[in-house]
């Protein structure tokens, strides 16, 4: 047995699907989707196959033409899920499994129409990172395992579906459903698998850009990313042609539990970035860059997860800098900083998930899920390009490109091409204290600007009295105010909170960063002119970036203690299974 995936059944030793033929049923009454997989080897196999499954129904396993074939369900590990274990006679090309999921699928979100923004129809989708890829269909659910697709989708007549993949046609099928076909071509992990489905329609933004969205929202979301081709051109002058032929875009119902997900073809989005003055649409530019770091070349497992997001996360910042300027990347660093701190407090009690190379058998990663690896790996990144040069650096990155396009790898591969391509690097930056260190380095980069020193000091001057003046408020940038709240005081008075709302005009604030920013400060001071905005927020919203600081700004007094509980019971209806799993996780650290 050679299981390489902590968080996966997948035997390296037993055949492996190249490609998934999928013919989902949606049925929203159910909750349930009734699908059926094909599971393409490319050459004849035979022997045991393990695949991963998590709450299906599994009804029939055969090989076509054949007939059924053995097969056994194992018990369910409460984080892999149960082995479904298949015995493919000689000669086997394709096995087909019919099966169910179930209707708490952690992968897949069914909303009731009064949770959409339309408020007619319902919606359904899915998020298969970490590992729920194995809730939405039995497949070998590790990054290892890269699949190509193609997808058959019927859904109730009227509404849409959308994949991570190429759309293929579709036709009514007679009986009040349509279907919708979908094709992609070059392998990806099973996490990127991704469908969506709901009253939807589409603008286009370039040739090759589009975005989608329910029809109350579509207009201001086309305003909103309009400036998305110069993007995809800027990133394509860092890293290569852009390798999966078109950039579409999902903005989906507000309890999307992350601010976006880089489904190759097809983001999905959080509404919270259509702040109406295209001040948050930098976190497209992270999505976009996934489609290199993460897409392209992706983490073997979980426990390399800073592979993917380090680099996203320093492709970002340089794409922002040809963008913007020296000063937006600045900014963009120190708001990682802010990030990265509150990680490492979170988890000053479990220092071994603040190194990159993770290890974590019998660990759940969405439990270990933080902004270290993205924010600890950007500076590794960063380090290694400031030792060697930005132009050499660029090379190295190119190179790196060819060598792991379209597969899946480790850190200890990463380290040994950095080895034999920038002889030396790793041990320059001290990348071990990087990868297998608690914290962070001492030596780690440092990003400054005039700018960003001149935001930093004056925060610092708060409690000496110091007040930003009436022109230098008005002259700030959406960011600018954003760094300026996130340096200040932890804990202001009542107060503090009365000015800077007073001046700042926060509670009316569309950017949803600053927003929530104000709101963490105002429920840490129990500043009750806030707590209609804060139940507003947290009612409708399920990003689970936002949700952890205010429920955990709420948990310092008595009586906020008691709304979170009371907006908790109310919301998280709502919320994905995700952001239940976290917010639960928050009210159980109160005081008691």
């Amino acid at each position: 047995m050679q299981r390489p995936d902590p968080h996966s059944y997948y035997d390296s030793a037993q055949p492996r699907a190249r490609r998934l033929r999928l013919k989902l049923g949606v049925d929203f009454a159910a909750k349930r989707i009734d699908g059926e997989v094909m599971l393409e080897f490319g050459e004849a196999v035979s022997g045991v196959l393990d695949l991963d499954t998590k709450g299906l129904e599994i009804q029939t396993v055969q090989v076509p033409g054949q007939g059924s074939i053995p097969w056994e369900l194992g018990e369910a590990d409460p984080i892999l899920g149960s082995r479904l274990r298949v015995t493919a006679p000689a000669g086997t090309r394709e096995v087909a499994i019919r099966y169910r999921t179930a209707p708490d699928a952690m992968a897949l979100q069914w909303l009731d129409p009064a949770q959409t923004e339309g408020k007619v129809a319902p919606y359904l989708f899915s998020q298969c990172q970490q590992i729920h890829a194995r809730t939405m269909v039995p497949c070998q659910d590790t990054p290892l395992a890269r699949i190509a697709y193609q997808a058959e989708v019927t859904v109730p007549e009227g509404l849409t579906a959308v994949m991570s993949a190429g759309p293929d046609g579709d036709q009514a099928t007679g009986d009040g459903r349509r279907t919708f076909r979908f094709a992609m071509p070059q392998p990806i992990p099973s996490y990127l698998l991704a469908l969506a489905v709901g009253r939807l329609e589409s603008r286009d933004l370039s040739p090759r850009s589009r975005v989608w969205a329910e029809p109350e929202t579509v207009a201001s979301a086309a305003w909103e990313f309009a400036g998305v081709e110069e993007m995809i051109l800027k990133a394509e002058g860092l890293f290569g042609s852009y390798p999966w032929d078109r950039y579409d875009m999902l903005v989906l119902p507000p309890s999307f539990p992350y601010g976006g997900m880089e489904n190759p073809r097809m983001t999905f989005l959080t509404p919270t970035l259509l702040a109406g003055d295209r001040s948050l649409v930098d976190v497209v530019a992270h999505e976009l860059a996934h489609s290199w770091t993460g897409n392209l070349v992706t983490n073997a497992s979980m426990e390399h997860f800073w592979l993917n997001e380090g680099f996203t996360v320093w492709a970002e910042r340089k794409i922002l800098r040809t963008l913007h300027g020296d000063d937006a990347a600045a900014l963009g660093w120190a708001m990682g900083q802010k990030a990265l701190e509150d990680s490492l407090e979170r988890f000053r009690k479990e220092p071994h998930l603040t190194v990159l190379r993770l290890h974590l058998e019998g660990i759940d990663p969405d439990d270990a899920f933080s902004s270290i690896p993205y924010e600890k790996g950007a500076r590794l990144v960063a380090a290694l390009e400031q030792h060697v040069g930005e132009a050499a650096f660029g090379r190295f990155l190119h190179e790196y490109m060819d060598a792991f396009r379209f597969t899946s790898i480790t850190t200890e591969q990463f380290c040994a091409f950095v080895e034999e391509k920038l002889p030396g690097a790793l041990k320059a930056v001290n990348a071990k204290a990087y990868l297998d260190e608690p914290g962070m380095p001492a030596t780690a980069p440092a990003f400054h600007s005039a700018q960003l020193d001149g935001l930093t000091a004056l925060a610092e001057g708060w409690g000496k009295g110091r007040r930003p003046t009436e022109a230098q408020i008005a002259g700030w940038t959406p960011a600018e105010l954003l760094v300026y709240l996130q340096k200040l005081p932890r804990q202001l008075s009542q107060a503090d909170c009365a000015w800077l709302d007073g001046h700042f005009k926060l509670m009316g604030r569309g950017n949803h960063e600053i927003l929530v920013e104000w709101l963490t400060l105002a429920a840490a001071a129990d500043y009750e002119p806030a707590f209609s905005r804060i139940r507003e927020v947290l009612v409708r919203v399920g990003r689970m970036k936002y949700l952890r600081p205010l429920y955990g700004a709420l948990g310092q007094q008595a009586r906020t203690r008691a709304l979170a509980r009371e907006i908790f019971a109310a919301a998280s209806p709502g919320y994905h299974g995700l952001s239940r799993r976290v917010v639960a996780s928050v009210l159980e650290s109160y005081p008691s």
